[in-house]
């Protein structure tokens, strides 16, 4: 069981400075597997990494970093339209 929690530690310490509104937006603005898969697995450590929920938390993840791409991507398109 102390491995486990070695583990665990572990991995927070790895993904402990990914921020929920990622910069990384692609071309057409929505966010990336690699991107919702962090999140996902923070949200997954936040629930006290109880397992059962992985569709749930993927969904959350993909929600959240949509959400915080459309603010950017409206910024992008008015921009683009002053120019």
């Amino acid at each position: 069981m102390e491995s486990k929690e070695k583990k665990n530690e572990a991995l927070k310490a790895r993904t402990g400075q990914i921020q929920p509104g990622s910069e990384n937006i692609s071309a057409s603005h929505a966010p990336g597997l690699e991107d919702i898969r962090l999140r996902a697995y923070e949200i997954y450590l936040e629930r006290g990494a109880l397992p059962g929920s992985e569709l749930e938390d993927w969904l959350q993840a993909e929600r959240e970093l949509q959400h915080a791409a459309q603010p950017k991507a409206q910024q992008f398109l008015v921009a683009g339209e002053s120019e």
